[in-house]
């Protein structure tokens, strides 16, 4: 009898550790599955969605290996990295993530592949998500001609400053450090408000002996801007000056695998750099700039921007207002009049010009992020009711 007893007390005592360690086991997965980072998993689509309500799910249509969707990475790390206010948001280029392409609550397609080779679009889509247009090639190299994308997109990433998020080249700072532009209505301080430039300016200034130069690869870009440089050029060279062009389309040199140094030449010995864009489009105003701005040139524009969204007028010289022979004429001008050329500075007391990924406040990728996962912006319910009138630039079409 004892030993029945015995062996009755310890087969209950096994089953009551066993289901102690069932019960523990399947709490412990439960944890786990719900509580592990979302980047831990490529595979959750074995999840309930539900669990993972915080997070908004982008899928890229298009080849997600083209700037500036390439940015975004696959999964959640890129907004880890770049130090993003807001995280919360995972990429993928894989259609068959989820069960339905309707449960992303972002769909992005890029400008170039659409007008490249247009791919299948989504056969159903849901009135809660958001279809983005991305671009940051310009509208005169890659119209939207197809009247099937009327109405098609909701929300625009582009270098367009009326775009729903800007995905551009520049940022401006005051300064306070705070960014102000560019925007559509920029309100600059004039030249004659300017505090005078600073003496460590000037001596920069001082060291330069040459009268210009010229960083470019593409020779017959469509703006017609070779056409245009090789005018300008004759008219230097009438008065014993020339442009100095590196790269591809000129007989200068310069590694384009060390920039830093390239950049250098520029500060040490250029009075202007020519930022000619390879394309015509509003508001397209491309990294040129910058690498006049901050390596203290006088910026020698072409393009079809308005430039005052950018700059304040007085600090740069546009190609295409001005026309070849006045351009020449002005730049020999401020070449000769060391006084005339320091005013082209003094908006350094005031303002500073950053690349737009330098920091997580302006970074594109962060701020479409967090628009996003903005609810109040999310929940509107806007579309492009003639996209194509927006993007292209007139008679494109």
């Amino acid at each position: 009898m004892f030993r029945l007893n015995n062996t009755i007390f310890k087969l209950a005592f096994y089953s009551v550790c066993a289901l102690g360690v069932f019960v523990w086991y399947v709490s412990n997965l439960m944890v786990y599955t719900i509580t592990q980072p979302i980047i831990k998993s490529t595979r959750i689509t074995k999840l309930n969605k539900t669990v993972h309500e915080n997070i908004k799910f982008i899928l890229i249509w298009t080849d997600p290996a083209i700037d500036p969707i390439v940015k975004l990475g696959n999964g959640h790390q890129t907004f880890v990295e770049r130090e993003c206010p807001v995280k919360s948001c995972f990429v993928t280029s894989d259609r068959h993530f989820f069960k339905d392409v309707t449960e992303f609550e972002v769909i992005i397609f890029h400008g170039k592949e659409i007008v490249r080779s247009l791919p299948a679009m989504p056969e159903i889509r849901s009135t809660h998500q958001k279809y983005i247009f991305a671009s940051m090639e310009s509208s005169d190299y890659y119209p939207i001609c197809d009247v099937r994308f009327k109405g098609f997109f909701n929300w625009t990433w582009t270098y367009k400053l009326n775009s729903d998020e800007y995905n551009g080249y520049i940022i401006v700072r005051n300064k306070k450090g705070i960014i102000i532009g560019p925007k559509q209505d920029m309100e600059w301080l004039r030249i004659e408000e300017m505090d005078p430039v600073t003496k460590e300016v000037e001596i920069k200034l001082s060291r330069k002996t040459k009268i210009a130069a010229w960083f470019v690869s593409n020779c017959r870009a469509p703006s017609g801007r070779d056409i245009f440089f090789k005018e300008v050029q004759r008219e230097l060279n009438k008065h014993g000056l020339s442009v100095d062009v590196y790269g591809e389309c000129g007989n200068k040199i310069c590694p384009r695998d060390d920039e830093s140094k390239c950049f250098k030449l520029i500060e040490r010995d250029y009075y202007f750099y020519f930022a000619f864009e390879n394309s015509l489009s509003e508001d397209y105003v491309t990294e040129k700039l910058l690498t006049a701005i901050r390596n203290y040139a006088i910026p020698v524009v072409y393009g079809a921007a308005n430039y005052t969204r950018f700059m304040p007028n007085g600090t740069y010289l546009n190609g295409r207002d001005l026309g070849a022979k006045e351009l020449a004429r002005q730049m020999i001008e401020i070449y000769e009049d060391k006084k005339k050329y320091k005013r082209f500075f003094k908006w350094h007391n005031h303002y500073s010009y950053h690349d737009v990924y330098e920091s997580p406040e302006s970074d594109s990728i962060c701020k479409l992020c967090a628009i996003i996962n903005n609810n109040t912006v999310f929940d509107k319910a806007t579309v492009y009711e003639d996209f194509n009138s927006w993007w292209n630039p007139k008679g494109r079409c």
